[in-house]
């Protein structure tokens, strides 16, 4: 199986604020970067994605995805859309235990790590070799957003606030089958895919600095797993 794992394109986010699982917009056109990648992936595939709108908005540029709340980014709780500045000394804490640390009412990234390898079992168990395709029907949708219909760069997501970044659950069907997979969503739940896949000790997963509006392709074979290329 191929795998290509996409980073949403970057962010509208003044430097320095924790946005985690609240709803920006992007600073970035959507169909200008799933223009530059769609050579980069095969033929057919099946195709899914955070439901954050930074990377929703890339991967119905690129087909029709299949939408998991277990592929957002790692939830950082009360510190969600505050600076770092204000969350001051806290930061440190953070700093000492960075695996198991969990910020005011979010999740730490062990947390985030499990609910990530617990979807992606699920899409191994259910991995038979047939080949996905670029229309394949999703998991049920409401009608689109405004924000589907305006997709340039600027974009406003939801106006959501951090009070209200927790997203409805998503209902879930069988694990879709392929034969090649693409994953469009953030970098902690890639950097936990990737770590785990190629074997890496999970403190050394943030090495793997995935870059926005990039494709990595890491082939995954019955006798083992090789990473084709890193951000292209």
């Amino acid at each position: 199986m191929q795998l290509h794992l996409i980073r949403h394109p970057r962010p509208a986010v003044e430097p320095g604020v924790c946005y985690g699982q609240t709803d920006v917009g992007l600073a970035e056109c959507p169909v200008a970067i799933a223009e530059r990648l769609r050579p980069l992936l095969p033929e057919t595939f099946t195709l899914h994605a955070s439901p954050l709108a930074r990377a929703r908005l890339l991967a119905k540029e690129l087909g029709t995805p299949h939408l998991d709340d277990r592929l957002k980014e790692i939830h950082f709780g009360d510190w969600e859309g505050r600076t770092f500045a204000e969350i001051g000394s806290a930061i440190d804490d953070w700093a000492a235990d960075p695996l198991g640390f969990r910020a005011p009412g979010g999740e730490s990234p062990r947390e985030m790590a499990a609910r990530v390898l617990a979807w992606l079992e699920e899409i191994r168990e259910g991995s038979t070799g047939n080949s996905g395709n670029r229309g394949q029907t999703p998991i049920s949708e409401s009608a689109p957003r405004a924000e589907e219909r305006a997709v340039g760069a600027g974009v406003p997501a939801n106006g959501s606030s951090p009070a209200d970044s927790r997203a409805r659950p998503l209902p879930r069907e069988a694990p879709p089958r392929a034969e090649h997979l693409v994953v469009v969503a953030h970098g902690g739940p890639l950097r936990a895919i990737a770590g785990h896949l190629l074997g890496l000790p999970p403190e050394r997963w943030l090495g793997l600095d995935f870059g926005c509006g990039q494709v990595t392709r890491i082939d995954v074979e019955s006798w083992g797993v090789v990473l084709k290329w890193f951000n292209r």
